[in-house]
């Protein structure tokens, strides 16, 4: 990410029996576990919902299907020691694969070869004290407080 950025992402969430599909991160510095969304940056000229089906498929190799907007949050953190801020568009999408939902893990890789472990979590899993999800703010867009 370049320097004094501000990134527009999209970022999808598969709600699916109050469950979410998510990637499992790991901040070396924080030496904290987190979960986030699946999606990536918006490029220029594209639209945030063709955002999201562009970076699973080529993430996952997973079809999405029809996508629902649910809102923007602001996400202003830092990561492995250095700051960043986002702008974040939420879907709720569907994924044209239904067997999907039923599996446990789906496992891709990113474009620098890093691997993508996504798992369904249960929202109840998140909260304080809980599982951390980011970015900021999304579980209370999901459980509408």
């Amino acid at each position: 990410m370049k320097k004094n950025r501000i990134r527009p992402i999209a970022l999808c969430v598969f709600l699916n029996n109050n469950r979410i599909l998510v990637n499992e991160g790991y901040d070396p510095v924080k030496r904290q576990t987190f979960y986030r969304s699946l999606g990536g940056g918006i490029e220029f000229g594209e639209k945030a919902e063709d955002t999201v089906r562009r970076e699973l498929k080529e993430e996952l190799n997973v079809e999405v299907g029809e996508v629902r907007y649910l809102g923007t949050l602001e996400n202003i953190f830092v990561f492995n020691g250095t700051p960043g801020h986002e702008i974040v568009m939420i879907f709720d999408g569907v994924l044209v694969n239904s067997g999907l939902y039923e599996q446990a893990v789906i496992v891709g890789e990113e474009a620098n070869g890093e691997v993508i472990r996504a798992v369904w979590k249960s929202l109840d899993e998140f909260g304080e004290g809980k599982s951390i999800l980011y970015p900021t703010g999304l579980l209370a867009l999901l459980v509408g407080k």
